[in-house]
């Protein structure tokens, strides 16, 4: 790891979800520990996994890890910091006003926007405040998935710029009000992100053109915000020892290609390759050892293969789907497991089978026309639901409505307060809602966003409908009936998306724990890019097929109530005629529109 012969004192993991930044960051940790450096690691992401990952049971305040002297780390848990921001802000007024004051302080206090802040909060005072880490020699921060990581980079700039022209004193939904006494620590925060002394920022891709055009992307937004230390770490290269092994010679084939149409923005990056590990990065030992593939464990004499026949395919879970005419499918689970292949899978298998169909994203990493393709298909439309598009429709559609009756000085309060960033996940969610409407005609395919995006968009629902009635004077059908909808298995059904491994199988569990605390059902599991089907010789690829048979029977015997195995594919399932062949639909489909285009 080339980063780390001359470390900074902060390093950020960031990437696509599913590239293994919370691996790198761990591994990274523990080998600066090895060296006698006190290290402090920090998730900020909803959905963290530490735990698992380092075998400790890790709160929110620094934690020493077993079996590693040096070394503690924490979670950055969205919220409960927003329960401890709520009561420093509400607290000072209990038993001082009137209880029905208090109940109207804490509704403003209730919804995402205060999660989001909060945990910015915390975030910058590890960050911007040097006193709070002082006993550390590094802070390493395994971040979120790309879209969340982007947008908690943007946050001190975000806030303090709406703050440097907050002439009006607007509260900003209520959250925003305990932020400027703090401004001097957001300030400290930007400076030290964009100080090369002081932070780098390591991206970490996969050998595959999605993750590194992601990495690209993320790469130009951090330069943009004046972040340029960056190093580029590519995760999982596989180098086939059996060339006889057809499922081995064509990964690495896939990985060589994507490495040799990199976008230019990255090749001029340092740049760290990390090989594919033949077994799981779970236990300390396993992160000291990953970077070195000669501590690799033998070949299994005899890999256990499940026969396709054993497993219902993604088709089956299409055919029972298209019996209902209508309604709303959504693609859930942890960032990186293929949510974007399979609900657009599932999409032209629908289109396939005789429905018209929407397909759209509210993931803030896009992929859906890369998956896609540029063929269209009759019956198909597809939409993205973006933040900035959004945001201007909301508050024009605000300005006109609340705004209509106000005086030139309210109007100007309404103009500030809407242009907080707060604004922006009302507007988001919004779209969401009426994409959730639209299934009552038709059927509607949701690329959703990783699982701790979605699950605190799914939580804004009762705070947005406060937070509407707030700014506009109506609450649209859409809102009243959202969770409803969701709740009710003849509208809508969930998807869960996962690969046959430790951390993504454990993080789709939590997900249905909490759709299920959330009154949603979930319709069945996909099992996505599982090598337990196929036949394999190359040892790392035996051992890692041998690895997925517990995840798989945990999968089946214990979670889901229907399922669907999808194996690896030797050709990325992107384009209209891999992913007709993906979703099991008549490959005459192709030849009907080819003719009818003539």
């Amino acid at each position: 790891m080339r980063f780390l012969e001359q470390p900074t004192r902060h390093l950020f993991f960031t990437g696509k979800g599913g590239v293994g930044k919370t691996s790198m960051a761990c591994a990274t940790s523990i080998k600066l520990a090895d060296r006698g450096r006190r290290v402090l690691l920090v998730s900020t992401d909803p959905a963290s996994n530490l735990d698992e990952v380092l075998n400790t049971q890790i709160g929110q305040h620094p934690t020493p890890i077993k079996s590693v002297d040096n070394l503690w780390a924490l979670n950055l848990d969205p919220e409960a910091a927003a329960k401890d921001y709520r009561e420093r802000m509400v607290g000072p007024y209990r038993g001082i006003l009137p209880e029905t004051a208090i109940r109207s302080i804490e509704e403003q206090f209730s919804g995402a926007c205060t999660v989001e802040i909060a945990a910015f909060d915390e975030f910058s005072k590890l960050l911007g405040d040097q006193s709070s880490t002082s006993e550390f020699d590094h802070v390493i921060f395994d971040t979120a998935p790309t879209g969340h990581t982007l947008r908690l980079l943007t946050l001190p700039s975000a806030w303090s710029g709406f703050m440097e022209n907050n002439t009006t004193g607007g509260s900003c939904l209520g959250p925003l009000a305990g932020l400027q006494a703090q401004r001097q620590l957001y300030l400290q925060t930007v400076q030290a992100l964009s100080n090369p002394a002081m932070t780098t920022i390591v991206l970490v891709s996969r050998p595959e053109t999605s993750a590194l055009n992601e990495a690209a992307r993320t790469k130009t937004e951090l330069q943009h915000l004046g972040v340029n230390n960056q190093h580029l770490v590519i995760n999982g290269v596989l180098k086939s020892v059996s060339l006889q092994d057809e499922i081995a010679v064509a990964m690495q084939h896939r990985g060589e290609s994507a490495l040799a149409s990199m976008p230019e923005a990255l090749k001029s990056l340092e740049q760290t390759q990390i090989p594919l590990t033949s077994h799981p990065l779970l236990g300390i030992d396993a992160l000291r050892n990953l970077d070195n593939p000669s501590l690799a464990p033998q070949p299994i004499p005899s890999p256990h293969l499940l026969k396709n026949s054993d497993f219902p395919q993604l088709s089956s879970l299409i055919d029972e789907l298209s019996t209902r005419g209508h309604g709303v499918i959504l693609a859930m689970g942890k960032g990186g497991v293929g949510k974007t292949t399979v609900a657009s899978a599932v999409a032209i298998g629908l289109v396939a089978r005789g429905f018209p169909v929407h397909l759209t994203t509210t993931d803030p990493a896009d992929h859906l026309l890369e998956t896609l393709g540029s063929t269209p298909m009759p019956g198909l439309t597809v939409s993205r639901i973006d933040p900035v598009q959004e945001t201007m429709q909301y508050a024009a559609e605000v300005m006109q409505t609340a705004g209509a009756g106000l005086d030139e000085k309210g109007r100007a309060l309404l103009e500030e307060d809407l242009r907080s960033p707060c604004t922006e996940e009302i507007a988001v969610f919004r779209a969401f809602e009426t994409a959730i409407s639209a299934g009552k005609e038709g059927f509607v395919v949701m690329d959703t966003a990783p699982t701790g995006h979605t699950i605190l968009l799914l939580d804004a629902a009762l705070a947005y409908h406060r937070e509407t009635t707030r700014q506009t004077t109506t609450i649209p059908d859409a809102v009243e009936n959202l969770l409803p909808r969701l709740r009710d298995p003849a509208w809508t059904q969930v998807l869960i998306v996962t690969l046959p491994e430790a951390t993504p199988v454990h993080e789709a569990r939590k997900l249905q724990d909490d759709l299920r605390r959330a009154r949603i059902e979930p319709f069945a599991w996909v099992i996505n890019q599982s090598l337990a089907p196929l036949h394999v010789s190359d040892p790392t690829l035996c051992h890692r097929q041998h690895g997925e048979l517990p995840y798989i029977e945990e999968v089946c015997s214990q979670l889901a109530t229907r399922y669907a195995l999808i194996p690896w594919q030797a050709q990325p399932p992107q384009g209209l005629e891999k992913l007709l062949q993906l979703s099991g639909s008549n490959q005459s489909v192709l030849t009907c529109e080819s003719n009818s285009n003539d």
